[in-house]
């Protein structure tokens, strides 16, 4: 959603990350939030050219948004190799955002162009654009409604024409949640990355409260950064209910499991 870091501001924030991320497990701890942080089963080569907006599976197929003006796009993924196997580009007028598929329709959401799109989710063949009252960021779906986040502490679950149902606050130890980005549905859970932290945060989806949190503080070493490197932001679970998660021009993606901090 925000245009990309360079490579110096981003270390050069890593310390302010850090202590954002410490004060928010502390809240945590005080409201009994559960604590995780990732244990990387595999990992799978991903495309450093893609500024990965959305990711999720659907029928055993990796489908990935990317982000940035001139170069969005939509596409299926070889898991093996990280290569797009049908790939669409956006206009160049759009910052192409979180994705997801309800029914036979892939939904992509635009960053501020207040708009967003309907394709077909077999073979990614342009329907429909719709008005969109708000920023674009996150995309997922429960299966009956689409859930999404625009960069506030709130969530908007949404109809199959993207009108809204219900717009549910999300609290941290009873505080708002800011910059909720990227969506995932797991377990029955919402999982959000806090766009620009390490933190992915569980959010019960009555109630808004976050009642889990995964640290993901170093997933990525330090030596495999560059000047393209960004944020954390990418969460997918396949039908085996395997995890995965990713980041922006990140050259890998990461199968992990939860463990107890």
């Amino acid at each position: 959603m925000m245009l990309k870091k360079c490579y110096l501001c981003i270390r050069k924030m890593k310390k302010t990350v850090l202590i954002f991320a410490a004060l928010a497990l502390c809240a945590c701890s005080q409201a009994q939030v559960k604590q995780y942080r990732p244990k990387v089963v595999k990992e799978y080569p991903h495309d450093v050219m893609a500024y990965t907006q959305g990711l999720f599976f659907h029928g055993g197929t990796l489908y990935e948004t990317t982000g940035q003006y001139g170069t969005s796009t939509i596409r299926t993924v070889d898991l093996a190799s990280g290569n797009p196997i049908v790939e669409k580009k956006l206009n160049r007028k759009y910052f192409g955002e979180g994705s997801a598929i309800l029914g036979k329709d892939l939904f992509v959401l635009t960053w501020t162009n207040k708009v967003a799109f309907r394709y077909d989710a077999e073979t990614l063949s342009y329907k429909q654009t719709i008005s969109y009252p708000r920023e674009g960021w996150g995309l997922t779906t429960d299966g009956k409604q689409l859930i999404a986040s625009d960069g506030s502490s709130n969530l908007y679950f949404l109809d199959s024409d993207l009108k809204l149902l219900k717009k549910l606050p999300v609290t941290m130890n009873g505080r708002p949640l800011r910059n909720l980005n990227e969506l995932e549905w797991i377990d029955g859970k919402v999982w959000a990355n806090v766009y620009m932290t390490d933190m992915i945060v569980m959010i019960n989806p009555k109630t808004g409260a976050v009642e889990g949190a995964l640290d993901c503080t170093g997933i990525l070493p330090n030596d495999l950064y560059t000047s393209a490197t960004d944020v954390l932001n990418g969460i997918a679970v396949d039908a085996a209910g395997k995890i995965y998660i990713t980041g922006k021009n990140w050259p890998k993606l990461y199968q992990i499991e939860l463990i107890n901090k």
